[in-house]
């Protein structure tokens, strides 16, 4: 079952802006952030569709950014992305939270470490393609794990997507979503 809601864009959020100076009529176009849309359920692994569709959304031509920051391979990392229709850029992180037993990442600091820092990495290359402007569309998965597992920083999240440059849509995903992001949010999208 899915539920969701919406809120509508306001009056002020036009593409397009007369601008009438000394008998002039000048058309300025304006640059319009996308959507931010939260999907959310009580368990992991339900995002399928979310993928399903990025990847349709590629194959239509739309440059698309799936991070999964929970999730690993080998050979995985910024470094190392996966393109998929010519236009979906797929990154997991090199070394994640998936790959590991959870008891073993916290009886070992190295690794543990490890993680934190592959994590970041991935985090700080998101804000920058956040702030670029050149996707149509980024999906943040299980990024509210990150941020529960003080990984991320939830503040720096909010920041990051208040100053987003995107014409699309930023989807995040996850279980335990922090109340200020769900503030912000244009849709909502539980999945049960």
């Amino acid at each position: 079952m899915v539920i969701s809601s919406s809120h509508n864009f306001s009056k002020s959020n036009l593409d397009v802006v007369n601008v009438n100076t000394a008998n002039k009529i000048n058309v300025k176009k304006i640059a319009q952030n996308g959507q931010i849309q939260i999907y959310r359920s009580t368990y992991r692994g339900c995002y399928p569709s979310i993928i399903r569709d990025s990847l349709r959304n590629a194959a239509l031509g739309m440059k698309v950014l799936l991070i999964q920051f929970m999730k690993g391979g080998v050979n995985q990392g910024i470094d190392n992305a996966v393109t998929l229709c010519g236009n979906l850029k797929w990154v997991r992180s090199s070394h994640s939270f998936d790959q590991y037993n959870s008891e073993a990442i916290e009886n070992n600091k190295n690794l543990k470490k490890t993680i934190h820092e592959s994590t970041n990495e991935l985090w700080n290359f998101c804000k920058k393609e956040l702030q670029s402007g050149d996707n149509d569309q980024i999906i943040l998965d299980e990024i509210f794990l990150a941020i529960e597992l003080k990984i991320i920083d939830k503040d720096d999240l909010i920041s990051t997507l208040e100053n987003r440059f995107i014409s699309g849509d930023v989807i995040l995903t996850g279980t335990d979503i922090p109340k200020e992001l769900l503030l912000m949010a244009n849709q909502i999208t539980e999945l049960r």
